[in-house]
């Protein structure tokens, strides 16, 4: 286990229970990644509302397990990040915390993105639950060799700088790249400084609006503000608007996340009025 996260204090078990693995014997291996990676993002959805409803986000273990798993919530890529990390660590994998670059047309992206790099059956693999609309599974580290999971399609290419590459999905055709990731050693103090980047300034869209996504094998269905889209293989989007009654009902129908009487209020005073 890594010395430089505190990953003693995750409760395992609840964890297991949490994505529905309760149980189960888990050796560290390449299929027992897969099961795992399916399982959390089957199980805990992405999303920012700590952000709107004025709490903000915190981003040590303790905190995130009390959000992520003890009051089913979900949360975004340093609370996912660090969560299955720590699991992975506890469960005999080899686990790289590693920042990335989201990508943009300008090339000028902050470090604002925490994935992971894991080994399993002696490869390495690129496990990220945490980016919204994440690889369904681990996607292989091998260089410009495309890798189908289900009906999606990954690659990973060298960046444009120095130990530094990217990974991208096929979408409509086309290589679109998602995100560029740095080769350097990141600790629990780069997450707290990224996080408060992302969590508290005004550029960061995260402070803009409501993002609820959930990841299925089959599609990602996603709120952003009151647009509720269904992204399906391909990049084939169906989208519409939702009045406020029918974002609550989205909420906690198709993304199982409850809130208390004031707390939706405060959810759809956030919500545009346009």
């Amino acid at each position: 286990m890594s010395d430089d996260w505190p990953v003693a204090e995750l409760d395992l078990d609840a964890y297991l229970d949490r994505v529905g693995l309760g149980g189960q014997s888990l050796p560290a291996t390449g299929q027992t990644l897969g099961l795992l990676h399916r399982a959390h993002l089957a199980a805990i959805p992405f999303e920012n509302l700590d952000i709107v409803l004025g709490r903000g986000i915190r981003v040590d273990l303790e905190s995130i397990q009390a959000k992520l798993v003890g009051a089913r919530r979900g949360g975004y890529c340093f609370e996912h990040g660090q969560l299955f990390g720590a699991a992975l660590d506890r469960l005999g994998f080899g686990v790289d915390r590693l920042l990335a670059r989201v990508w943009r047309p300008d090339g000028r992206s902050p470090r604002t993105h925490l994935t992971l790099r894991v080994v399993a059956d002696g490869e390495s693999w690129l496990c990220d639950v945490g980016f919204g609309s994440s690889p369904a599974g681990p996607v292989p580290l091998t260089e410009g060799v495309p890798c189908q999971i289900g009906a999606w399609t990954y690659d990973v290419v060298p960046g444009d700088l120095p130990r530094t590459w990217m990974l991208r999905e096929l979408q409509a055709g086309e290589w679109v790249t998602q995100y560029t990731v740095e080769e350097a050693s990141v600790y629990p103090i780069d997450v707290v400084l990224s996080n408060h980047y992302t969590s508290t300034h005004p550029d960061s869209w995260f402070t803009q609006v409501p993002i609820v996504v959930r990841r299925e094998p089959e599609a990602i269905r996603s709120l952003r503000d009151r647009v509720h889209t269904v992204t399906s293989p391909g990049h084939v989007k169906q989208r519409r608007d939702l009045s406020d009654a029918e974002w609550m009902d989205a909420l906690e129908e198709e993304f199982g996340l409850a809130f208390t009487g004031s707390e939706r209020n405060r959810l759809i005073a956030g919500l545009s009025r346009a």
